[in-house]
C-alpha cells in the first residue's frame, strides 16, 4: 500500500511540475498587422495552452504601428505586413539583432458581396466598372493598399478608378467597407476570405502575385521584449509546425 501511495505522489508531483504556473508565466504585448489578426488569434490560443504565457494583441495598419513604435509604444513583438518597417526599426537599433524573420507571405484578393460582379474575373470587373466604389487600404500606411494600387496600374484602370476609391485605414476596415455595402468591390487580403469563420458570402478572385511587390510579412523582437521569456518563446513558436499550419490554412505561404 505504501508503495502505491508513493507512486501516486510521484505522478502527482510530475503533473504539477509539467503545468505552467502563474509565477513562471509572463505577458507579451504584440503589435500585429490587421490582415494577420485572425490567424494570430488562433496562434495565440495554441501558444497560451502550450506555454502558459499570455498574449495581448494590438492590431492596426503596419504604418501606424511602426509610428507608434518609433515614439516608444511599449510592445515586445511586432508582426508587420511588410519587410520595410521591421528593417527600419532594426536599422534604428530598436530591435534585438538577428531576430527578424519572415513569418508569412500574403496574397491579395478582389472581393464583392454581389456574386455576379466578379463572374468574368477581377480584371474584367475593374475594366467594366459596373460599381460606384472600390475599397482599398490606405497605400501610404498599408502594404496591401500599396499592392492594390500597383495592380490597378498594371491593368491600366488606375486613373479611371481613382475617383471611386474608398480608403480604409487598414485592411480590416477595407474589408468592412465591402461587407457593409459602402463599396461594391474591394481589394482585401486573401486570408480574410479564407478565414474559417468567413460567412459574408459573395465572390472573390485571388490576384496573381506577379502583379505587385511581394507581400512578405516580417516579425521582429523589440528591445523591450529582449528579457521577456514570453516574447522570446512566441517568436520561436511562430516557426513551429503548429503555427505554420494555421498560417497556411488562412491562405498565406510560409518560407
Amino acid at each position: 500500500m505504501l508503495s502505491i501511495v508513493r507512486g501516486c505522489a510521484i505522478v502527482l508531483i510530475m503533473l504539477v511540475l509539467s503545468v505552467p504556473t502563474p509565477a513562471l508565466a509572463e505577458e507579451v504585448l504584440v503589435a500585429v498587422a490587421a490582415n494577420f489578426l485572425n490567424p494570430m488569434k488562433e496562434i495565440r490560443a495554441r501558444f497560451e495552452t502550450a506555454t502558459g504565457h499570455q498574449v495581448i494583441l494590438s492590431p492596426g495598419s503596419s504604418g501606424k504601428l511602426y509610428a507608434q513604435l518609433r515614439h516608444g509604444a511599449p510592445f515586445d513583438v511586432f508582426l508587420s505586413a511588410d519587410v520595410e518597417r521591421p528593417q527600419r526599426l532594426e536599422a534604428g537599433g530598436l530591435t534585438v539583432g538577428g531576430s527578424r524573420v519572415t513569418y508569412a507571405v500574403g496574397r491579395l484578393a478582389l472581393w464583392s458581396r454581389y456574386p455576379g460582379l466578379l463572374r468574368e474575373g477581377a480584371r474584367e470587373a475593374l475594366a467594366a466598372g459596373a460599381f460606384r466604389h472600390v475599397a482599398v487600404a490606405n497605400p501610404k500606411t498599408a502594404p496591401y493598399g500599396r499592392a492594390a494600387v500597383q495592380v490597378m496600374k498594371k491593368w491600366a484602370v488606375w486613373e479611371r478608378l481613382r475617383p471611386r476609391l474608398v480608403r480604409g485605414e487598414n485592411i480590416a476596415q477595407t474589408f468592412q467597407f465591402v461587407a457593409s455595402g459602402n463599396a461594391e468591390v474591394g481589394f482585401i487580403a486573401l486570408s480574410q476570405v479564407m478565414d474559417p469563420r468567413f460567412k459574408e458570402g459573395g465572390t472573390f478572385r485571388a490576384i496573381p502575385a506577379d502583379l505587385h511587390d511581394p507581400l512578405r510579412q516580417d516579425a521582429v523582437l523589440l528591445n523591450r521584449g529582449r528579457s521577456n521569456r514570453a516574447a522570446v518563446a512566441l517568436m520561436e513558436f511562430l516557426r513551429t509546425e503548429t503555427a505554420r499550419a494555421v498560417i497556411t490554412r488562412y491562405g498565406y505561404r510560409v518560407e
